[in-house]
């Protein structure tokens, strides 16, 4: 690796003094932005010595183009065939676009949502005028004095155009071309696409069409074609993204996992609220389709020569999850799902349940994962961002056949542009090489020019929007004097539409993708000439892609005018087995059934090249050519389960065919490869018919079909059936188990609390799944609104408690006093919640006599909870108890014993004095629920402690709290005070009553699991998490607790050596994202990491 600098230079602040004694011109108009060339290339020249950055060789250099005072926080990036570069930022994420993780109790109402009006009055609801006084953490933008839903219709998004006005090779000109978009269901302007006379912008809820109508260079006409992206409250930063043109002349976008929900033109809905999906459609909105689904956040995407549609998915910040790089193929399901992350995590009555990292979904492909969904090819790099594919020209021809993707995780030095090849595997593919080209820049929007030059733009710190940024170029000496790539230039440039046909046919031979395209868009534009410059570009042999290219011209052209794609049909009998499969692959694209085009393509089912079967079979599904039901089970047949791509073209085929009988009848068919496509053709069709293969001999099988009815929108009317399997299986398969007993749960009828019931008692069944089917059952009269499995959301059902405690009191009694101590906890729980009181005597034995000090706590919670009679009793045996932690619990409870308040104050007081810290701290809060005027004293012989010094700081926190609660005005100006004196600013003052008396253990599920903090997003223990921050191992040897605090609250105060940019941290203040008692767990966790990695 090449260090191209040594020092680090606040960039922004010199460029901005330079640029002022360097504007000497007067704008255009208020959107123009022009600096005097000369100047700009000095200031790029100053930000090439001072930004430390790493090569991957010597043949690489990376120049500044656009310079900082020119370029605000670059998200996406475009290029056009001129050069000039559009970039979207936004205004909206500072105050207009919300992170679930910051707003936690919008959770589950967020899930909830199902549509963008849905999520309009959600709005309107919480964010009401009414409601100005909760929600002053809103910014008053439009100053009216209210903080509301109307101030999230001020801010706007916008997009810029950069250009080199004098050739030069640096950016000197700005022009704000689109200032737009600020209704409040308005989300983060994440793409754009310049093409032709039109711009596109992505920015949810809609996909925009926009044109400059005056020759102004603004964009002032603008439609929508297609709407309803951003259903929920999300993770910020999953909006809507990457809009790329297509080999087929559609535009195609992504928007993250907030969701789609919305009607096309014919009036068909396509609903995918709680996924990734990527969309394609004709430029003005028409032949509109949901071409996959399942993603989280690709946020970009790019086709390579043959037409593959490739990205990387970002992950879901969980422990030992990655990233995953994805082959995109039409009708796939990658897998994610929203309410696999949020929601469901925040309700007491659910359970920890993550089908997505419990079920390994995020690996490549492995014996037990879910067949519904196409898995990666492989885990890849984190935080991608920008994708691009070489398009035949650029760089060099050492770097031809290549993706480049963008790795963002909010800290320059950890991330970069990797580059990689793809390996064909089957119908799919496996990653080849790939290597880290260019670190030390923050990348998001990547894009090649017509010059052949990589453009990369920077974020430069952090993860919020700034008013700086950056756009590099990469480039390859060894590409310098190509002459390719001068041609490229020179041909995107020029106007295709005075071209001669015969011009335009020598195109097709480009050695670049993107002069075969303009070629092959302005063929396919042309009638009769188009087609027969295809047709020769067909019967010639000697070039494969201008062959491609002439597929997808005449398959373009069809799409207007059937009759051309019969010009396509000979070729599904080409020597070429790639032309067999392109031919393919367009004729069911296009949906052509004239001149027996299925049973022209039933043949390649058994073709020797994988990718000719699969797009065999997914036109043969999408033409729905029904004679080719048995020929497309027997291609699966073949396939033995092998190619998971085969499969889904089967399978998918299958159910867009959509007769469900001969699949049905696929339930007793020998071949176990045969029945999981069977499974999930079914699955896509809705039938509740795919219960027969609930009593499969293969447990894959049945957990598939249960996987089908129970997750997403659910089969309802198979639920009873898998509820009925509890009776049956024997099974330890956890996702299996759990959806049967879920199942039940949902179904409400007796049979289905039978079921519960019996399986609860069933010894020979695993304790855990035992004590889920309890958990259940504790439920029952008010379940969860979220699935206890998939999370979806399922809305509020009320039943009958008393008949419930009559059909399972005795059973739940019973199991108080089995062996295994995960259902008797269950057991224990249930009787509380439940009300079971006939139980309340078997819990006080237990307190008094059993020998883990779990359960005998658990005992004593649920006696409080069911109000027992003997409650003091019960509260001084737990505080005599020889455990610790069965005396907090009584300590916990004080409150509650039918003593005077007096002496309730001399115990608490007593157990400050001379117990333990967690005894201590329990003693403090309990004593802060209790009158003031019996606690005065108490609390301010404490705060006088503190001021002395005498107070163990392992309970400033409870002894704040304890004040909080008792409401006195003067304790807490006292504590005021002293605290102030405790740190060396305002800020660690504040919080040092954090430094001591956490619980490690605690604090480590906190930064492995914690949704809001996402700790693991960005730091590793053990290689355990990102790598966007330092990794933890031995943090505990570098920094003190004083420091490991400071870092927390105030990010910009390094965790470990090496990492941050002059002082900027990309770490999110976790005073806002955890609670104080939180953080005082997570600084007990990190002090104990003393072993270095």
């Amino acid at each position: 690796m090449i260090r191209v600098a040594l020092r680090q230079l606040a960039i922004p602040g010199l460029i901005t003094l330079l640029l002022l004694s360097s504007c000497k011109e007067e704008p255009v108009d208020k959107r123009i932005k022009q600096i005097d060339p000369k100047r700009a290339a000095e200031i790029a020249a100053i930000g090439d010595t001072a930004v430390k950055y790493q090569l991957a060789d010597s043949n690489l250099t990376l120049k500044l183009w656009g310079i900082d005072s020119l370029v605000i926080s670059p998200i996406a990036i475009d290029i056009d065939d001129f050069g000039n570069l559009y970039y979207t930022t936004t205004n909206r994420q500072k105050n207009s676009e919300f992170d679930i993780r910051g707003h936690q109790d919008w959770e589950i109402p967020s899930q909830a949502l199902q549509t963008i009006e849905d999520k309009r009055a959600f709005l309107r609801s919480i964010l009401s005028p009414e409601n100005s006084t909760k929600n002053t953490w809103l910014a008053d933008l439009n100053g009216d004095s209210s903080h509301d839903w109307r101030d999230l219709t001020v801010e706007k998004e916008h997009v810029y155009r950069l250009k080199d006005t004098d050739g030069d090779g640096v950016a000197d000109q700005s022009q704000l071309v689109v200032e737009d978009f600020h209704d409040e269901v308005t989300d983060v302007a994440g793409g754009v696409l310049a093409t032709g006379d039109d711009l596109f912008v992505a920015v949810g809820p809609d996909l925009w069409r926009m044109k400059d109508k005056n020759g102004d260079g603004i964009a002032d006409d603008k439609v929508s074609i297609s709407h309803g992206y951003g259903i929920h409250i999300g993770f910020s930063g999953h909006g809507m993204s990457g809009v790329e043109m297509g080999p087929d002349g559609r535009i195609y976008w992504q928007i993250g996992d907030i969701g789609f929900n919305g009607v096309d033109q014919t009036g068909k809905r396509w609903e995918y609220p709680n996924c990734g999906v990527i969309a394609r459609s004709n430029p003005d909105g028409s032949d509109f389709e949901i071409f996959a689904y399942g993603l989280r956040n690709t946020h970009e995407f790019a086709f390579d020569e043959y037409g593959n549609l490739v990205s990387e998915d970002n992950d879901g910040d969980h422990a030992g999850e990655r990233e995953r790089l994805v082959y995109i193929v039409n009708g796939s399901d990658a897998g994610w799902r929203s309410n696999w992350q949020y929601g469901k995590y925040r309700d007491p009555e659910n359970n920890t349940y993550k089908v997505w990292m419990d079920e390994k979904m995020w690996m490549p492909r492995h014996d037990s994962q879910a067949a519904y969904i196409i898995p990666p090819i492989a885990n890849y790099v984190s935080g991608p961002a920008g994708f691009v594919y070489n398009p035949g020209t650029a760089l060099s021809p050492e770097y031809k056949s290549h993706f480049f993707v963008a790795k963002f995780v909010g800290n320059p030095e950890q991330s970069g542009v990797y580059a990689f090849t793809l390996k064909p595997k089957g119908a799919g593919f496996e990653l080849g090489e790939d290597k880290l080209l260019v670190s030390g820049i923050l990348p998001t929007g990547l894009d090649f020019g017509p010059d052949g030059a990589m453009y990369i733009a920077d974020w430069i710190d952090g993860w919020g929007t700034h008013d700086y940024g950056r756009i590099w170029k990469l480039d390859d000496k060894r590409g310098a004097n190509w002459e390719a790539r001068k041609q490229t230039r020179t041909l995107l440039a020029a106007d295709f539409s005075k071209k001669t046909k015969e011009e335009l046919g020598t195109h097709l031979f480009n050695a670049d993708m993107q002069v075969r395209l303009k070629a092959q868009f302005e063929l396919a534009k042309r009638g009769a000439d188009g087609e027969e410059t295809f047709k020769k570009m067909l019967a010639q042999a000697d070039n494969q892609l201008a062959r491609i290219h002439a597929i997808w011209g005449l398959a373009q052209m069809a799409r207007k005018n059937k009759n051309y794609a019969e010009n396509i049909l000979p070729y599904l009998k080409d020597k070429d087995p790639e032309i067999r499969a392109q031919a393919a692959k367009w004729i069911g694209d296009i949906k052509y059934k004239d001149n027996d085009a299925g049973n022209k393509l039933i043949p390649l089912l058994k073709d020797s090249y994988s990718r000719a079967r699969f797009f065999a079979a997914e036109a043969l599904g999408r033409i729905e050519h029904e004679l080719a039901i048995t020929p497309i089970i027997e291609m699966l047949r073949a396939n033995k389960d092998e190619d998971v791509y085969l499969r889904h073209a089967g399978s998918l085929a299958l159910a867009r065919i959509g007769h469900a009988d001969p699949i049905v009848n696929l339930a007793k068919d020998r071949s176990r490869a045969v029945r999981v496509a069977a499974v999930v053709a079914l699955r896509r069709m809705g039938d509740p018919r795919i219960s027969e293969f609930l009593l499969d001999i293969d447990e894959y099988i049945v957990t598939e079909a249960a996987r089908a009815i129970n997750d997403d929108l659910s089969i309802e009317a198979a639920l009873p059936a898998l509820g009925n399997l509890l009776r049956l299986t024997n099974s330890e398969n956890e996702a299996l188990v759990r959806r049967s007993i879920n199942a039940n749960l949902r179904v409400g009828t007796d049979e289905a609390l039978q079921n519960l019931i019996n399986y609860a008692q069933k010894e020979d069944a695993p304790a855990a799944m035992r004590a889920e089917a309890i958990d259940a059952l504790s439920t029952w009269p008010k379940p969860s609104l979220m699935d206890r499995v998939d999370g979806r959301y399922r809305g509020p059902i009320e039943r009958d408690p008393a008949k419930l405690r009559a059909a399972a009191g005795n059973a739940l009694v019973q199991l108080l006093h089995g062996s295994e101590k995960q259902v008797r906890l269950s057991a224990i729980k249930a009787i509380s919640k439940l009300k079971i009181n006939e139980g309340a005597d078997e819990l006080m034995a237990i307190l008094k006599n059993d020998k883990d000090p779990a359960i005998r706590a658990q005992a004593l919670k649920s006696l409080a909870t069911l109000d027992y009679p003997q409650m003091g009793v019960a509260i001084q045996t737990a505080i005599a108890d020889k455990d610790k932690s069965v005396r907090v619990a009584g300590i916990d409870l004080v409150a509650k014993m039918n003593i005077p308040v007096e002496l309730m104050v001399s115990v608490l007081t007593d157990v400050i004095n001379n117990k333990t810290t967690e005894e201590k701290q329990s003693a403090l809060l309990t004593l802060g629920k209790l009158p003031v005027q019996y606690t005065q004293k108490t609390l301010d012989d404490l705060v006088q402690k503190m001021n002395a010094k005498k107070l163990p700081p392992e309970i400033y926190l409870e002894l704040a709290e304890a004040i909080d609660s008792s409401g006195s005005r003067e304790l807490a100006d006292k504590y005021k005070r002293v605290s102030a004196t405790l740190g060396a600013d305002t800020l660690t003052a504040a919080y040092a009553d954090a430094l001591y008396g956490g619980d490690a253990g605690r604090g480590r599920r906190i930064f492995f699991a914690n949704q809001s903090a996402q700790c693991i997003r960005c730091h590793a223990i053990d290689d355990r998490g990102g790598n966007a921050g330092p990794p933890l191992d031995g943090v505990a040897r570098r920094l003190s607790r004083q420091q490991l605090l400071e870092a927390l609250i105030n990010p910009s105060a390094r965790i470990a050596p090496g990492y941050g940019t002059g002082g900027v941290s990309s770490m999110p203040d976790m005073r806002y994202v955890l609670s104080k008692r939180e953080i005082r767990h997570v600084v007990a966790f990190l002090s104990e990491l003393k072993n270095e990695k």
